[in-house]
C-alpha cells in the first residue's frame, strides 16, 4: 500500500477536522466512519473503529456457552434473582 504526503489541514470553531480527501480516498474512509481518538502531548492519534460482526458474537456467544459448560453454571444459575 502505497503511503500519502503528508498534508495539512485547520480545525474549524467548533473543532472539526477535515481529513483530506486524498487520505480519505487512500484509506477509503466514508461519511459516518467512527475512529477513537487519542492524544499526548502534540501528537492525535485517530484510529478507524469497526464494528463486530454477527460471526464474531456468535463466536463470543459460543466461547461463553462453553467456558459455562465447563465451570459447571446452568442457565438457571444466570437467570435467577438474588
Amino acid at each position: 500500500m502505497q503511503e500519502t504526503a503528508v498534508q495539512i489541514t485547520t480545525t474549524s470553531p467548533k473543532g472539526q477536522v477535515v481529513i483530506p480527501q486524498s487520505i480519505r480516498e487512500h484509506m477509503k474512509i466514508d461519511s459516518g466512519t467512527k475512529f477513537a481518538v487519542y492524544g499526548r502531548g502534540d501528537t492525535i492519534i485517530f484510529k478507524r473503529m469497526s464494528l463486530p460482526t454477527v460471526k464474531d458474537f456468535e463466536r463470543l456467544a459460543s466461547f461463553g456457552k462453553t467456558f459455562a459448560t465447563k465451570k459447571g453454571i446452568k442457565e438457571e444459575d444466570v437467570l435467577k434473582d438474588d
